[in-house]
């Protein structure tokens, strides 16, 4: 997910080949939405040696990807650019927090606080462009944000929780992605990038993995094929999305990448609720459907902003 589908600016033109964008998009989003699912099905593994092999095994896999595509070139060019290099590993840390924190949730029964946690992400987004970016906010963005505010109180107030998981996930992504869209877009293509931010990561996964042993005890490759082949595609369903997402975000418009990202906390929210059946009292319904009314004034925004930016053109 990228907050450059959240972020409160004009929509771009959708180009040729938007059928193919959206259908890239969904593609995206729907595999974020079931991840929960397959890390599940990585069970007896923890989330701290799942991401671990994640980080590992991504870079074995963003490897081919520059090999096929010819593409280590562009990446040592990219590595003699110190201030790309040193922004590439900003934004490799906050992906590492965004990726630990969700293993966390979905591996520990809560799915339900990480899909609210992406509900948030494009409100959090908004925040930070009128404090970093100085953007202007429209109204129905502000009235986003404050029906969020709420549904944070309400939250913390009557479930009798700060929902930490939430914030952090929302947190961490919305400056990840704000990191990639002041230093590193338009400079760093999807594959690159993720290579780059994976290399920065690797010792880091390494001593974790080591940790991982020493302490509870490794389980790659101890229970069976399928968990076997499950664990090493880990790297594939870590960096496919992304791929899709980049190719969906070069054909249609902001305003349908921003409607399309919110299918990835609805799909978490299903999970979680009806596949799972995990905790859901009326407090918690009550945050969540603030949540919801804020996403949607978002939307309508998003579409409104669209229209007029299509009656300008015309």
């Amino acid at each position: 997910m990228s907050i450059e589908s959240a972020a409160p600016a004009t929509p771009n033109p959708p180009s040729r080949g938007s059928g193919a964008g959206v259908a890239y998009g969904f593609g995206a989003y729907l595999l974020w939405g079931v991840l929960p699912i397959y890390f599940v099905l990585l069970a007896p593994s923890g989330p701290w040696e799942i991401l671990s092999w994640r980080v590992l095994l991504s870079l074995v896999f963003c490897a081919l990807l520059l090999t096929v595509t010819r593409a280590w070139r562009r990446f040592a060019a990219i590595l003699r650019v110190p201030r790309l290099a040193l922004w590439s590993v900003v934004a490799g840390v906050l992906i590492y927090v965004n990726w630990q924190v969700y293993l966390i949730a979905a591996t520990t029964g809560q799915v339900l606080e990480a899909s609210l946690g992406y509900f948030i992400n494009p409100l959090a987004t908004i925040v930070l462009a009128v404090l970093v970016l100085h953007e202007r906010v429209r109204p129905l963005q502000w009235a986003a944000v404050g029906v969020a505010a709420i549904a944070v109180i309400v939250i913390v107030v009557f479930y009798g929780s700060v929902p930490w998981l939430a914030l952090t996930l929302s947190a961490s992504f919305a400056l990840y992605g704000l990191v990639k869209k002041m230093h590193l877009a338009g400079r760093v293509d999807a594959v690159t990038g993720l290579t780059l931010e994976t290399l920065w990561l690797t010792p880091i996964a390494i001593v974790q993995v080591i940790i991982v042993g020493v302490t509870t005890g490794i389980t790659f490759g101890q229970n069976g094929p399928l968990h076997t082949t499950l664990m090493i595609l880990a790297g594939a369903a870590t960096a496919v999305p992304l791929l899709l997402f980049a190719a969906a975000s070069s054909r249609v418009s902001l305003a349908t990448v921003g409607m399309l990202q919110f299918t990835a906390p609805i799909l978490q929210f299903l999970v979680g609720a009806f596949l799972m059946h995990e905790h859901m009292p009326p407090e918690r319904w009550a945050g969540f459907a603030l949540i919801w009314v804020a996403c949607i004034l978002l939307v309508i925004d998003l579409v409104r902003q669209g229209r007029i930016s299509r009656r300008s053109r015309a």
